[in-house]
């Protein structure tokens, strides 16, 4: 599917946020997570370096998890989940 990637059998939302600098590549993520059940996850394809700190601070005050950040080349891939319900 288109958008989608598949890792231990679970579906992926992948988001290019590539060649987009801060504070870009944070809203886009809250507006696609917005649109996405709790639990759903992420991988977010980045090119800005500040992604390794926005993108944690954002998710810590909204209730998200990340669960990894790891270079594949030149793109800083983050994997997020959706909070299981909405922050205070």
């Amino acid at each position: 599917m288109p958008g989608h990637a598949e890792e231990e059998g679970e579906p992926e939302v992948v988001v290019d946020l590539r060649g987009l600098l801060c504070p870009i590549p944070v809203i886009r993520t809250s507006e696609r997570v917005a649109a996405l059940p709790p639990g759903a996850r992420l991988r977010l394809e980045c090119t800005d370096p500040g992604v390794r700190e926005d993108l944690p601070i954002w998710a810590r005050m909204h209730g998200h998890a990340i669960e990894a950040i790891v270079e594949e080349g030149t793109v800083i891939v983050v994997r997020l989940r959706v909070a299981d319900s909405a922050a205070p």
